[in-house]
């Protein structure tokens, strides 16, 4: 007995390291090989149990990695034949049960995460759900945690991810990468998604349990190794990285969020910076111009010191708008305007979005910026009103409030 339990413990330590490290690329090939999530996930379960005992009393064996995919996909097999239904799909699915050596069977893991990104980012399911279904199958985050990072209840955020595998299972949606003529348009979902789980991320006043900035840039970093010299997923990269790269700044020592041409660049973490500058200038020089690319160089621009290049970001904003012709980018292009002291072309540009943009947060504080520079104090006072009201964080809020005492005494309201 004073022998089993070192020997437990050194295998529950080995299964746990593999399980951190592997789980996606796991999860992943079982995916592919079994056709679906939920059966792969249970699949999975199962051969960790059977691992515990059987690694208990052999040993670990030589490629664990491996011996879970193997025993996975076995697992898999049982449960679709104990279903008594699919018979033949189980019988066909037994045809191809891999019988490869270790090595040659782990090499084709990565391949099938980068199926299983596509997948869970898929046109068809609802954009929090792409991001949930990453999260929770590439990422390893646990239902909880996805649940905490969007403000859900955990039930709630585990019935969407439910929802969204049993969409892919019954349309049939394929486990692989898009054709070559579908590429850009798949590619661009999957980036989108990817962005949106970075700057959840970013937004929030204090990371989870799992930093989504993190697992953004992880997942990035995985699309640009599974799918090299592809310039867009550079560009997407690169954008993260030097986002990133300025949270240390972001929040100044009073609490107020700085706006990145007031932030104290010294705090930036410049190696990352150098990495994400290098990462722009691989995709530029590929000569396929995408809005992420134009993105990562409307922040690099926006980072220059003694003070962002405003006409280059100009010039970036109208690139922008052949691929994004969205109120987002024009509200950018008026705020970039009036930097350029073109205020009063700005506001006619915002006023013009008002419709679109009425009950979106930075329209308001991008309304109280210009109205201020061009001494319409009383409307600047109530636009930086309705800004601090929807506020996303209290950092951003504490810098309107800052923004308002600021403002000049005016003999009465209006402009």
């Amino acid at each position: 007995m004073t022998h089993a339990v070192p020997s437990a413990i050194a295998v529950q330590q080995v299964i746990d390291d593999v399980m951190r490290r592997d789980r996606g690329r796991l999860l992943a090939g079982l995916s592919v090989r079994l056709g679906d999530i939920q059966l792969a996930e249970d699949a999975l379960q199962e051969a960790v149990i059977a691992a515990l005992k059987h690694w208990g009393r052999s040993g670990v064996p030589h490629a664990p990695l491996a011996w879970l995919m193997r025993a996975g996909f076995n697992k898999g097999i049982d449960q679709l034949r104990s279903r008594q239904r699919e018979g033949r799909k189980a019988e066909d699915l037994g045809l191809i049960a891999p019988d490869q050596d270790a090595a040659e069977q782990a090499e084709t893991i990565p391949d099938a995460r980068l199926r299983l990104i596509f997948t869970c980012c898929h046109p068809a399911l609802e954009e929090k759900s792409r991001v949930a279904l990453t999260l929770r199958t590439v990422c390893s985050l646990s239902t909880r945690d996805i649940a905490a990072a969007f403000l859900d209840s955990e039930q709630t955020m585990g019935q969407r991810l439910s929802r969204a595998k049993a969409k892919i299972r019954a349309k049939g949606i394929g486990f692989q990468v898009p054709e070559p003529d579908q590429w850009s348009e798949r590619l661009g979902t999957v980036l989108s998604t990817l962005y949106l789980i970075f700057t959840t991320g970013y937004v929030q006043e204090e990371a989870g349990p799992r930093d989504l900035c993190r697992e953004g840039i992880y997942l990035a970093r995985l699309l640009c190794a599974l799918r090299p010299d592809d310039p867009e997923i550079e560009g997407a990269l690169a954008l993260m990285l030097l986002t990133e790269a300025r949270s240390a700044a972001r929040i100044g020592p009073d609490g107020e969020m700085r706006p990145i041409e007031d932030q104290d660049s010294s705090l930036w973490h410049h190696e990352t910076i150098t990495e994400a500058q290098a990462l722009l200038a691989q995709a530029v020089l590929r000569r396929q111009p995408g809005a992420f690319q134009i993105k990562a160089a409307l922040a690099d621009c926006h980072m220059m010191r003694p003070k962002p290049d405003w006409a280059q970001m100009a010039l970036l904003y109208q690139a922008l708008w052949r691929f994004e012709p969205t109120p987002v980018v024009a509200l950018n292009q008026a705020v970039v305007m009036a930097e350029l002291g073109q205020g009063a072309q700005a506001l006619d540009r915002l006023r013009a979005l008002k419709d679109d943009l009425g009950q979106f947060q930075p329209w308001h504080a991008a309304m109280a910026h210009v109205l201020a520079q061009e001494g319409h104090i009383g409307d600047a006072r109530c636009a930086y009103e309705q800004a601090i009201k929807t506020a996303p964080h209290d950092a951003a809020r504490r810098f309107l409030e800052t923004r308002v005492q600021r403002l000049p005494p005016c003999a009465f309201s209006g402009s």
